[in-house]
């Protein structure tokens, strides 16, 4: 009997690029939530905070766009980390309006705290392919985020 037009088609979700992406970041996110468990931070959280200590100073609009956050998704992000005393904001002395960031000691310590927990989540994400493997699947994810920068709701740009 054919299909009527009423009757979706089968699918397997699994041959889906996007399907699959959306399920390795569920993955990347569980681990790096397992890996980092003792700190309370997110993955979301540590870009801020890596994103900081690479830009001390760094406003929150560049701070977003370098991370691709929106930016109220990022003052939320600021906003939950001023309130562990991890993230300063202070007034841009050129611009009241603009918002400079700069971690804390304490935003320091555990972000070094914190480093070793990312590199193990990194490890164990990537640890089911070969070595060689994994430098071309970082290559081609990299090729694919680059070039589908555009797409997303805030693309990043370079810091």
């Amino acid at each position: 009997m054919p299909p009527t037009a009423d009757v979706a088609p089968t699918i397997d979700l699994e041959a889906l690029p996007g399907f699959q992406v959306r399920r390795l970041h569920q993955i990347a996110v569980a681990i790096f939530l397992q890996e980092a468990a003792d700190t309370g931070i997110t993955p979301v959280q540590f870009g801020a905070l890596q994103g900081i200590a690479n830009q001390p100073g760094v406003d929150q609009r560049t701070l977003a766009r370098s991370i691709g956050l929106d930016t109220s998704t990022l003052a939320g992000v600021i906003d939950r980390l001023e309130s562990r005393a991890l993230v300063q904001r202070s007034a841009s002395p050129h611009d009241r309006r603009v918002r400079l960031l700069t971690l804390t000691p304490a935003g320091h310590a555990l972000l070094a705290e914190l480093v070793p927990a990312m590199q193990r989540a990194q490890l164990r994400i990537l640890a089911p392919l070969p070595a060689a493997q994994r430098r071309e699947f970082m290559r081609m994810l990299n090729t694919l985020v680059g070039a589908n920068n555009e797409w997303s709701r805030a693309p990043s740009e370079p810091a």
